[in-house]
């Protein structure tokens, strides 16, 4: 959509969808969120957040996933 800028994982709400454009992680964490499909290009739906705001639950190809605020604050997305 046009104006809309990169953001990070965690500032996305629920229902809402992003493509993953890069990783800032290093070391074990880029590794994690690697195995945990969020590779650049792919798609992923904001499902909810905990009643207490942290983790978060995302739909990342095919399987459900949760992530704390700050692992999603090292996943920058497009909002599409």
């Amino acid at each position: 959509m046009a104006g809309r800028s990169i953001t990070s994982l965690s500032n996305l709400e629920p229902g809402a969808f992003g493509e993953v454009i890069l990783l800032q992680a290093k070391g074990l964490a880029r590794r994690r969120l690697l195995d945990l499909g969020l590779v650049p290009g792919t798609r992923v739906e904001v499902l909810r957040r905990s009643p207490g705001g942290d983790p978060t639950a995302f739909w990342v190809r095919g399987t459900t996933i949760a992530l704390r605020r700050e692992e999603g604050r090292q996943v920058l997305v497009k909002p599409v």
